[in-house]
């Protein structure tokens, strides 16, 4: 893919992933955020969050599956924008919907599970928001990097938890979310076991056992070593 068709690409996704913020500013504008503003703006912001996040997660197993590469280059830019509208849902609900008001806060968080895993996953995300330029990877290392950035797996788990604990019974958007993260998540298992495989594979035929070695031969090859 050419630079060109990268700008350009870029360019569609930043016009994607802020079209919901844009779609909740026409509605604030034309007063059209339903009996319960605050619930509709949260919950929005809430499942743009998710969708972004398992869009970044999708990147690496559709290049396992496909064999397709242009889409790595979105997934910093994919990532950004999935803290940034997780730090809008955690705003909305500290600032229109507890107005500051910080002991029954910090009491939800510690007793109510839905909000214990989606402040978890905020705060996860935090160092690797931190950590996303080029010159913080070079600063920190690339393995160190892959490492941290793992914790992108762990923060797809309790996102999706947030939302199946937090919806209403008979909803099934939540375990459509469950069932995406699970195939995002089989794929890269399965390729991780693929990867093994193989390497086991190459071992065996490189450094075949003495036991399958004729007697004679392992034995002049023992007194050698």
């Amino acid at each position: 893919m050419s630079r060109e068709a990268r700008r350009w690409l870029k360019v569609a996704v930043w016009a994607v992933c802020l079209s919901p913020l844009a779609m909740l500013l026409y509605q604030l504008w034309t007063d059209d955020l339903g009996a319960n503003p605050i619930a509709y703006v949260t919950a929005v912001l809430g499942e743009t969050t998710l969708r972004i996040l398992l869009a970044s997660l999708a990147t690496t197993p559709l290049r396992i599956l496909f064999g397709i590469s242009w889409q790595m280059s979105l997934r910093r830019l994919l990532g950004l924008f999935a803290f940034f509208y997780a730090v809008l849902h955690f705003g909305v609900w500290v600032v229109l919907d507890h107005f500051f008001d910080w002991p029954p806060m910090l009491a939800d968080i510690a007793k109510r599970p839905y909000i214990t895993v989606g402040m978890t996953a905020l705060v996860l995300l935090v160092p690797l928001a931190l950590t996303s330029t080029t010159g913080m990877i070079k600063r920190i290392g690339g393995k160190n990097w892959q490492r941290l950035h793992r914790l992108v797996y762990v923060i797809g788990i309790l996102g999706v938890l947030h939302f199946l604990w937090l919806a209403k019974k008979g909803r099934q958007e939540p375990y459509y979310y469950a069932i995406v993260l699970a195939l995002l998540l089989g794929v890269r298992v399965w390729d991780r076991g693929q990867a093994f495989l193989r390497k086991r594979q190459l071992l065996g035929r490189r450094v075949p056992s003495a036991s399958r070695l004729p007697l004679g031969e392992s034995s002049e090859r023992l007194s050698t070593d």
